[in-house]
């Protein structure tokens, strides 16, 4: 092999060390498809998840699982009804850690 063809394919290997992937979907890819603001009594809840935003999906999503029949409801973080639930549901958390 050359010195010239030896250099040349060093090159490119080095250029193609340093590129980046590119992803092959550029979805959004949300849990939460409907919203709801509906108010939630803090008794009904059976599990509550808080999401928060990534780069699959730009929102915090909240996931309430209800404890009657284990309907998931997403709620709207933004509501006021919602925002006082979590108020709830933090200071009943607070009380029961040590």
């Amino acid at each position: 092999m050359n010195p010239s063809a030896a250099v040349i394919l060093c090159l490119v290997l080095l250029s193609l060390s340093r590129t980046q992937g590119i992803p092959l979907a550029r979805t959004v890819r949300c849990t939460c498809i409907n919203i709801d603001d509906r108010p939630v009594k803090p008794r009904a809840l059976g599990k509550l998840e808080i999401i928060p935003a990534s780069l699959s999906c730009p929102h915090v999503e909240i996931i309430a699982t209800m404890k009657k029949n284990n309907e998931q409801r997403c709620l709207n973080p933004e509501s006021e009804a919602i925002k006082s639930l979590l108020k709830v549901v933090s200071q009943k958390r607070s009380k029961r850690a040590p």
